[in-house]
């Protein structure tokens, strides 16, 4: 590396670490040891208008404000629940607990439901956390890679007789997740525009999965949570298994052979599973 080349990465380094100090340029110019003799002015032109300090804030203040509109899009539930002072308080304080690490902005929310699993504010709304979980999981289901999905026609190609042993697992778009809260419920109305309620305390596996580009979710009926995790493993699993899974969810006195066939259905329609060959 040419020295002309090494003393742009510094300066670089200097100004990223400048821009995302959590406090602000002040305090981070207070910790900064990598400035030059005559400090930030040596690299910084200053004026009669705008010291160099200040020059830094302005795009240190568009830095936090371009992550602030991109957690706005991608948490627009989240956002309508805690409102928009809340939210910019509690995107400062997650940025400085979650700095990004990642030079795609898509991951700077992936730590957002975590941070705020243990924040204050879910004394108030002790169904955030999960609300954004949810919606973290359907950016993520839009983003997963591609695969030619299960169809109706794929399973009448294959004898009947060799159904048992049928390897399926999940679409790589296709998530579970876990809520004790009914957090589907606020994120469709906020998505429909409509006033959001509390949700009902109530313990629900959210389905959510892609197709033609769309993303959906959905509350797992009885006897399908099994079954897609079993489908969610890493291995998969059969079509055996996941009847026998169905079957031993399906409520009292509830058909399971009809249950069976009804869910397997919606699973090829939606385009939940993959075949053994994909």
């Amino acid at each position: 590396m040419t020295d002309e080349s090494a003393g742009l990465k510094r300066l670089q380094e200097i100004l990223y670490r400048l821009i995302t100090a959590p406090n602000g340029v002040a305090e981070g110019l207070a910790h900064e040891t990598g400035l030059p003799a005559g400090g930030i002015a040596a690299i910084i032109a200053g004026d009669e208008r705008m010291t160099p300090a200040e020059r830094v804030e302005i795009y240190a203040n568009g830095y936090f404000y371009r992550l602030l509109d991109v957690l706005k899009e991608d948490f627009p539930a989240t956002l309508a629940v805690a409102g928009a002072d809340h939210f910019h308080n509690l995107v400062t304080g997650y940025l400085i607990d979650f700095p990004p690490t990642e030079p795609s902005i898509y991951f700077a929310g992936r730590n957002f439901a975590a941070y705020l699993s243990t924040h204050p504010m879910r004394e108030r709304w002790p169904f955030l956390a999960e609300l954004a979980q949810l919606e973290r999981t359907t950016l993520e289901s839009f983003h997963a890679a591609d695969a030619h999905p299960l169809d109706a026609d794929a399973m009448r190609e294959t004898p009947v007789a060799e159904w048992p042993a049928l390897a399926m697992r999940t679409h790589p778009a296709t998530r579970l997740v876990e809520s004790k809260w009914r957090v589907d419920e606020v994120l469709r109305a906020v998505e429909d525009g409509n006033e959001w309620r509390v949700p009902k305390r109530e313990a629900v596996t959210i389905v959510v999965w892609r197709r033609d580009a769309r993303v959906f979710y959905r509350a797992a009926e009885p006897g399908e949570r099994e079954a897609l995790r079993m489908a969610s493993a890493t291995e998969g699993t059969t079509f055996a298994a996941i009847c026998e899974a169905i079957a031993a969810g399906a409520g009292e006195g509830q058909d399971a052979a009809a249950l069976i066939n009804r869910l397997l259905a919606r699973w090829l329609l939606d385009g939940l599973l993959l075949g053994s060959s994909d």
